[in-house]
């Protein structure tokens, strides 16, 4: 993989509204030396960080172009349509899709680009904006309601990278996605003890060695007793 530092293991980008904390916080324990540098970033950034080996993986919402590039579907995303708090239908629990297809809609927006700009309009009574629901709570406001639309189109979010830059890192950080348990036959990279089995010793980071349990001393009475009898 070109322009990646030795000294980091993964870079990894999310597209607005991913939360990663989950499965960076396995990696963290599971692998406490491979250090990981997560960063947010756009679409169109995402993928070409991709290509261009700027990104090790990257979150991002389907449909994209796959050439060159593993992409494995990870969940859907309830959409909604975000309204003015005042509207009609703001205290509504769900809309249908024919209801929200009769409404006035603000320009549609890329999915990560503009949307604070167009949360702004529909606050100000402009329109209605369909969204994923993790973009909408990104860009929540009081002024503004999010309803979920029962029977919308889900988005997809994808964790995707690099088909020909593909390292053991990649595979583990990928199976954690998948949720691989930590100790799986399967992972590609070894345990923490696992590899600090060699640095045991008296040197900086040295794993101390676990103590013997000492043998329980018997007795002084018992032992006086028995040289007794050993005299009869």
């Amino acid at each position: 993989m070109t322009d990646q530092s030795a000294e980091t293991a993964l870079r990894v980008g999310f597209v607005p509204g991913v939360t990663v904390r989950k499965w960076t916080r396995a990696w963290v324990e599971r692998h406490p030396l491979l250090p990981l540098d997560v960063r947010p970033v756009d679409q169109a950034e995402a993928l070409a960080g991709l290509r261009e080996g700027r990104l090790s993986l990257a979150f991002v919402r389907l449909p994209v172009e796959r050439d060159g590039l593993s992409v494995i579907r990870l969940y859907g995303e309830v959409p909604v349509l975000v309204l003015p708090r005042d509207h009609e239908w703001g205290g509504r629990s769900s809309l249908t899709a024919d209801e929200v297809a009769g409404l006035p809609a603000v320009a549609e927006v890329a999915a990560d680009g503009r949307v604070k700009d167009a949360v702004e309009l529909v606050a100000a009574g402009v329109g209605s904006l369909r969204l994923p629901h993790s973009l909408a709570r990104l860009h929540a406001r009081k002024d503004v309601v999010a309803v979920p639309i029962s029977d919308g189109i889900e988005t997809d979010i994808a964790i995707a990278w690099s088909a020909e830059a593909t390292t053991p890192e990649i595979e583990e950080f990928v199976g954690i996605v998948r949720g691989r348990t930590a100790g799986s036959s399967r992972s590609t990279l070894a345990a923490p003890a696992e590899a600090s089995t060699a640095t045991r010793g008296s040197g900086a980071g040295a794993v101390p060695k676990r103590a013997r349990p000492s043998t329980t001393p018997r007795p002084r009475a018992h032992q006086q007793r028995s040289r007794r009898r050993g005299k009869h």
